[in-house]
């Protein structure tokens, strides 16, 4: 039988992958528990997934585009918002669940050892399942809507090369930033209520309702430092075949995630030896 030895003497870059990696099963199990215990009270249970981004979608293209009359660079303005939507969500969701860990896991993390990464981890994997689902509702509407009609052998290999890229960047910047904030909120929990303000805002500081060729392009570098723009317009290139950002700038988006990522591991490293003393 393996011995584990607990201590909170480690250092600060002593991050436990290996022992993640044995805790594997326990990284399942987790994600079926949260996907079973959010919707088994429920009656039309993972149809939600599909039923929301449809609604929000048809909003914003009645009040942006038929209304507002924002530009959608020729796309179809439903498939425009529809895209953008359902990558939104997704980061939405996993930054807001993995940036309260501490707090929403309190309890079981008391009462048993096990590599505490995977909590978050396990978050932003449920998340990937509404993903997943919503991404094939939006090929349904794709193929509907005549979106593939710029399609050649060229973009169809972006779209099967780009899009699981994009879809990897966004779940890492979500994970890396939201256990970020979640180091900090066991201690400041004012960051609890600024955050889900922070995540509307930046979400119009994201090309969601509006697409990047009207960002005035001197603020187009520091606009995308968001990786979350640079990944939305790669999304929308992959599946529209039109790019108005250049490619350094999905570089930018990169860089900028695998920043939070490794800060974002150390600070969660810190936090967890010690938080149960000050949540």
């Amino acid at each position: 039988m393996k011995e584990i030895e607990i201590t909170n003497e480690s250092k600060w870059y002593e991050i436990d992958f290996v022992g993640i990696f044995e805790y594997r099963d326990l990284l399942w199990l987790l994600v079926k528990r949260d996907f079973i215990a959010f919707y088994k009270q429920t009656i039309l249970g993972p149809l939600w997934y599909i039923i929301q981004p449809i609604f929000t979608s048809l909003t914003m293209t009645v009040i942006f585009s038929n209304i507002a009359n924002i530009s959608t660079d020729g796309i179809n303005p439903f498939l425009f918002y529809l895209s953008a939507s359902t990558l939104w969500s997704f980061f939405s969701e996993a930054l807001n669940k993995t940036s309260n860990t501490f707090l929403n896991n309190s309890g079981l993390f008391g009462k048993v050892f096990f590599p505490r990464m995977i909590v978050p981890i396990s978050t932003v994997l449920i998340t990937y399942l509404k993903l997943f689902l919503q991404v094939a509702l939006l090929g349904v509407f794709y193929i509907a809507l005549d979106g593939y009609s710029h399609l050649s052998l060229n973009s169809i290999f972006h779209l099967l090369i780009l899009i699981p890229l994009v879809f990897l960047q966004v779940g890492l910047f979500a994970l890396g930033f939201g256990i970020f904030l979640s180091s900090y909120t066991t201690k400041y929990r004012d960051l609890v209520f600024a955050l889900s303000f922070g995540i509307s805002l930046m979400m119009y500081a994201s090309p969601v309702i509006y697409p990047v060729s009207m960002v005035p392009t001197k603020y187009l570098d520091i606009y995308m430092l968001n990786p979350i723009s640079s990944s939305i317009e790669i999304f929308r290139y992959s599946l529209f075949g039109v790019l108005t950002i250049e490619w350094y700038h999905w570089g930018i988006g990169w860089i900028v995630t695998i920043v939070f990522l490794f800060l974002g591991m150390i600070s969660f490293h810190k936090v967890e030896k010690n938080f149960m003393d000050t949540i």
